[in-house]
């Protein structure tokens, strides 16, 4: 096993491809299919997690057999997810970077705010706001969003 500090994220995505073509497996990594693959990975990551309280989540690596597992499906994760990059010509680190640098826009941080939780429509409306109000601070409550997604791309 290569050492962490040894460890390239372009020598991953080579590797990724190495292995795949020398299985002939690339024909079959299409930009949907590797976006399939990878939510279906994804989907296993959360199953670990699915009926666990916060506190059973947040000790999960204590459990050698459930770290293993994590570690496993975050290798899973990770794999597409360079691989659906290196199909589309996608650095991942340079659009993660941008959106960050989006995200650091599009949700200021107010002035004088100490760190806590984040404040979205997850969070629910603020104590004294009317029920179908929606969060102050929350996508939905000035960009336009029905979604009410954080995450989305706008």
């Amino acid at each position: 096993m290569t050492e962490p500090q040894d460890l390239d994220l372009a020598a991953l995505q080579r590797r990724l491809v190495d292995f795949a073509a020398a299985r002939n497996w690339a024909p079959f990594h299409t930009p949907k299919n590797l976006a399939a693959a990878l939510s279906v990975e994804a989907s296993e990551l959360l199953e670990i997690f699915q009926w666990l309280t916060p506190e059973q989540a947040a000790a999960v690596m204590e459990d050698a057999g459930t770290a293993h597992r994590v570690r496993d499906e975050v290798a899973d994760v990770l794999a597409y997810l360079l691989q659906f990059c290196t199909a589309l010509d996608v650095d991942p680190l340079v659009a993660l970077d941008a959106k960050i640098d989006r995200n650091e826009l599009r949700f200021p941080r107010p002035d004088g705010a100490s760190v806590g939780p984040p404040v979205g429509p997850w969070v629910g409306p603020p104590v004294d706001a009317p029920v179908d109000a929606p969060a102050s601070g929350s996508p939905d409550a000035s960009a336009g969003d029905s979604s009410g997604a954080a995450h989305s791309d706008e």
